[in-house]
């Protein structure tokens, strides 16, 4: 038989778990109509923007009656690629290091945009300098796409995917290097630096050493933290062609994207002098 006390200590109980269960409820409830509430927000000042960018509204803050223009796309300021295909080259492992890192390379981008110049640090970077040696001799860039063009923080035009999907690579990979180079001050890469993609991954900590054929221009200075190895410095007359091809814009509007520029590698050449 329950005693008057057991029955109150399992009514208080009940009261409890009444009261925790009201207010996990009220808390889902509260989280649900905050992110309800900041989803609208962002809605409205997404969309007021566009209006009040338009031209939208008149002149006492009240819509008018006239559909807002979408974005509008700029013409492509580069020539049409030059014939041929690219050739589906992959390797099992990196090339032997054959080049003197005591001599100056240079890397020459023939591209249907103008032509991109490159100073390779072959002294800081010489597995990279080294694999674009020998890729590049194996015509391995010639007719790829540049298929990434961010804008937004980020300030780069990649390259170096033969599938141009941003999923291609030579079938081996290289180490990271010059990682501490005295040019990547505030975890900025200055405009003017041409840099290796990678899969590092700085929150998990993996993927270090998984640089392929894939990199980087920048055009801006950009916020990048120093995990990506920079190889060498872009030309004056690069950059122009790189501004050139910032200025058309990317597909999305959202800040990255395929460019909206035709930015094809006809050829790719490595001199060393």
């Amino acid at each position: 038989m329950v005693s008057n006390d057991q029955r109150r200590r399992q009514l208080a109980r009940e009261k409890f778990l009444r009261q925790q269960q009201r207010r996990e409820a009220a808390r889902r409830r509260a989280r649900m109509r905050n992110a309800v509430i900041a989803s609208a927000l962002a809605v409205v000042v997404a969309g007021g923007a566009v209006s009040y960018a338009a031209g939208a509204f008149d002149d006492d803050g009240k819509p008018k009656d006239v559909a807002s223009p979408g974005p509008t796309k700029k013409p492509d300021p580069c020539e049409k690629p030059a014939g041929g295909k690219v050739k589906p080259l992959s390797f099992k492992k990196e090339p032997a290091l054959t080049i003197d890192k005591s001599a100056d390379y240079a890397m020459k981008l023939s591209t249907t945009c103008g032509d991109i110049g490159l100073d390779l640090a072959a002294a800081k970077a010489p597995h990279t300098v080294n694999s674009f040696n020998f890729l590049v001799n194996k015509g391995y860039l010639d007719h790829t796409k540049c298929h990434r063009l961010t804008a937004g923080g980020i300030f780069v035009l990649q390259c170096g995917d033969p599938k141009g999907t941003g999923e291609g690579g030579p079938g081996y990979s290289i180490p990271d290097e010059n990682l501490k180079d005295k040019r990547l001050k505030g975890n900025v890469y200055p405009a003017g630096t041409v840099a290796m993609a990678n899969q590092y991954n700085a929150e998990k900590k993996t993927g270090r050493d998984t640089g392929g054929s894939q990199f980087f221009l920048v055009y801006q200075d950009s916020q990048l933290p120093p995990d990506y190895t920079p190889f060498g410095t872009i030309s004056d007359s690069g950059m122009k062609v790189l501004k050139k091809i910032a200025d058309a814009g990317e597909s999305t509007g959202q800040g990255d994207g395929a460019p909206n520029a035709t930015v094809v590698i006809n050829k790719a050449t490595v001199s060393k002098s």
